[in-house]
């Protein structure tokens, strides 16, 4: 995959700030660190979308559920999810 070289501008002391984070957690450096943390932003973007998504459907059915319907259900919807965000 190729890369594209993005320059932007922060906070010396919030630089600090991701400096240490990022060797607190182990990254090798602040990009990796930083490439993490948009990737999770991301996915948390898409994982907000799907939810409202899926919202409307919440007691749409007439049909009764167990609980036990319920978790598989859940458990397959999540499955879903988890395939369309990677």
């Amino acid at each position: 995959m190729a890369t594209e070289l993005v320059t932007f501008k922060m906070e010396h002391e919030f630089l600090e700030d991701v400096d240490k984070t990022a060797k607190i957690a182990g990254y090798q450096n602040r990009t990796e660190f930083i490439r993490a943390a948009l990737r999770e932003k991301v996915d948390d973007v898409k994982l907000k979308k799907a939810m409202q998504e899926i919202a409307h459907l919440k007691g749409a059915s007439k049909k009764k559920t167990t609980e036990k319907e319920y978790e598989e259900i859940r458990e397959r919807a999540f499955e879903e999810l988890s395939k369309k965000l990677k």
